[in-house]
């Protein structure tokens, strides 16, 4: 996927269960407003989350597939990749290159 088919949407550095809802509002609405072929999530300012950061990347995953774009996720924290694996579902969040 090259860079300028690819729509960027940043995560915050917090996002819990308290910050899910607003931070999925955020991403479908960036989302919907980009005609780009893929959307790749950029996770790297992660620095306080729990498992609804998860939530909200595959929410992300499905509304772009929905919308017939590629997902890919770039500087996803250790931490997150690890509970991700630990869930079964790191194979959902690919890596950007």
């Amino acid at each position: 996927m090259a860079a300028s088919d690819a729509h960027m949407l940043v995560l915050p550095t917090r996002l819990t269960h308290d910050e899910a809802p607003d931070c999925m509002r955020m991403l479908q609405q960036g989302l919907a407003g980009q005609q780009a072929s893929a959307a790749v999530i950029d996770a790297s300012a992660l620095a306080q989350f729990d498992s609804s950061a998860l939530a909200v990347l595959l929410e992300c995953r499905r509304e772009a597939s929905a919308l017939g774009r590629g997902f890919a996720v770039k500087g996803l924290p250790q931490r997150l990749r690890e509970l991700a694996t630990l869930y079964g579902i790191a194979g959902l969040l690919p890596a950007a290159p």
